[in-house]
């Protein structure tokens, strides 16, 4: 049983479906990447809690500005997320989205680790600044593009899924 299709109008259907969901996943990769503000406010957060532990501070200030780091970081995250309009169930995170958070986890542990081992030397405020400072410059060079590879891939995660594939 077949119906006689007509290519034009079958043509024109598609695009009227195609070109809504463009500009679904257009605001979503605008929106996901919601400017600059939280991530040079996560990454000024970021030198001043290093900064302060560069300091010699007894365990429950150490212990005390980690819970204050972790709070405020918290807080900003949930500004940010609450700011962004489009929340599509999961599609927003895959796979690439925690390639990312794992890779920033890396570059910027293990900047610590390296920048202090550098700087050991060092009278322990100055030390401390240039760690700080080191560190926040790899994090803002790793978060812009890789920000982008992620969000990136969301279009064609949509693609793929909607061709049948797997999505990844």
């Amino acid at each position: 049983m077949s119906a006689p299709v007509d290519a034009e109008q079958a043509w024109k259907d598609l695009q009227r479906i195609r070109v809504p969901q463009e500009r679904v996943y257009d605001e979503m990769e605008r929106s996901a990447s919601g400017g600059p503000g939280a991530t040079y406010a996560a990454a000024a957060l970021m030198w001043v809690f290093l900064v302060g532990m560069s300091l010699d501070l007894p365990l429950w200030g150490v212990l005390l500005s980690l819970v204050a780091y972790v709070v405020l970081l918290s807080a900003l995250a949930v500004v940010h997320s609450r700011r962004s309009r489009m929340q599509l169930h999961h599609s927003r995170y895959n796979r690439r989205t925690f390639v990312t958070f794992a890779g920033g986890a890396l570059v910027t542990g293990g900047t610590v680790l390296l920048s202090g081992r550098l700087v050991e030397s060092l009278d322990a405020p100055l030390a401390g600044l240039i760690q700080a400072t080191v560190t926040t410059a790899a994090f803002l060079l790793f978060v812009g593009p890789a920000s982008r590879w992620a969000v990136g891939s969301l279009r064609g995660h949509a693609e793929r899924t909607a061709r049948g594939g797997e999505g990844r």
